[in-house]
């Protein structure tokens, strides 16, 4: 039965991490020595759920959790160090410290090292996520012991109601935008000069005009979504940001 390790310092380990082509040690007490650090384990780099929910929800909310008194935000997985600082690129987690618990000891001296031989893994972390105050753990969030992949309470939305219940959340923002069009460029500077970070959709690489009409009912851009409201293009965008 894995065990909630409430209370306990964290594992002394020192971790191989790979910076500019060079190894570089990273020791526990580098990671949460006089730190209030949050951290979140997973079965591994590029796996589905690791990539589609649980690192991009920690990489999201980033800003609000320091808001609110945390340091760091620290992702340890059973996975060496040159999978990690890839895994790190594709996901653009500029949040994120991506650690390698290459020989799973950090994990095995937390008590969450288990057999995913069934699925050619070996060994690797069970799910769970964590608050560490300097190198002591505040409190975790574990992953119930069912068949499959859960992720019920190990979620960055989990952990921030714990730290704070009260935070308030980023806006969800999303842009499309053309090469080369001024209206986005006015667009993107309204966003940026409100503290609002955004996803954009490149019409003719990441979208066709198609499918854009479809999700929005237009063929122009830029179109701006704050929170699944469809605001429109940049004098719409304006107009919200002027009542506001």
């Amino acid at each position: 039965m894995l065990s909630n390790r409430r209370g306990q310092r964290v594992p002394n380990v020192t971790f191989r991490t790979r910076k500019k082509n060079q190894w570089i040690n990273i020791t526990t007490d580098d990671l949460f020595a006089d730190k209030t650090v949050i951290v979140f384990s997973l079965p591994g780099a590029f796996t589905p759920t690791c990539s589609s929910s649980h690192l991009p929800g920690y990489n999201q909310l980033a800003n609000v959790f320091k808001e609110n008194g945390v340091d760091d935000i620290v992702c340890i997985s059973v996975n060496d160090a040159f999978v990690m600082n890839e895994w790190a690129k594709d996901q653009e987690a500029t949040n994120i410290t991506l650690i390698p618990d290459g020989n799973g000891e950090f994990t095995e001296g937390m008590g969450m090292l288990v057999d995913k031989t069934e699925l050619g893994f070996g060994k690797r972390s069970w799910r769970y996520s964590m608050l560490v105050k300097n190198c002591v753990i505040d409190n975790m969030f574990i992953e119930p012991e069912e068949p499959g992949d859960p992720f019920k309470v190990s979620d960055a939305e989990t952990m921030l109601r714990y730290i704070n219940p009260e935070a308030v959340k980023p806006k969800l923002v999303s842009l499309f935008t053309k090469v080369g069009c001024p209206y986005c460029a006015r667009a993107k500077e309204m966003l940026k000069e409100h503290n609002l970070n955004y996803e954009e959709i490149v019409l003719g690489k990441d979208v066709t005009t198609n499918s854009l009409k479809a999700i929005t009912g237009a063929t122009t851009v830029p179109q701006v979504f704050i929170d699944g409201q469809l605001i429109g293009g940049s004098e719409a965008l304006a107009s919200y940001f002027g009542g506001r």
